[in-house]
């Protein structure tokens, strides 16, 4: 008797490599992040959480712009091209992906960083405290 893992077949090898391969055009991880924003990154990192969270510590470089202030003319500032990683607490917040939302009803390019703050943190890396920085 196969276990609940096994119980339900895997997909076929062409369906599952479609399937992680398109995960990467909607989201990314704290590692590349952190190493894109050593070299200079060519995107907008947003930390779509309270003003009051981010303070209390956000990854370096990031932009505050809470997800439900995610509109039109915030984001007319920037090129129609430029590419926004947004990020949130972590796994167990889904602020990241209403702000990835937002950002793709108004027609931009957009992924998550995923893991949030607590991936980042898992990974190791340094968080920045601080007053808000505007969008």
């Amino acid at each position: 008797m196969p276990t609940s893992v096994a119980a339900t077949p895997a997909a076929p090898s062409v369906l599952a490599r479609e399937h992680f391969a398109a995960q990467f055009a909607f989201e990314t991880d704290c590692w590349d992040v952190h190493d894109a924003l050593s070299k200079g990154p060519d995107f907008v990192l947003l930390d779509v959480r309270s003003p009051a969270m981010f303070a209390a510590g956000h990854v370096p470089g990031a932009i505050n712009l809470p997800h439900g202030k995610i509109i039109r003319s915030k984001m007319e500032n920037y090129p129609a091209d430029t590419l926004f990683v947004t990020y949130c607490a972590g796994p167990h917040c889904n602020g990241a992906a209403r702000g990835a939302l937002r950002l793709a009803d108004l027609g931009r390019p957009v992924k998550i960083m995923a893991g949030g703050i607590t991936g980042w943190l898992d990974e190791g890396f340094e968080l920045e405290e601080g007053e808000e920085i505007a969008a």
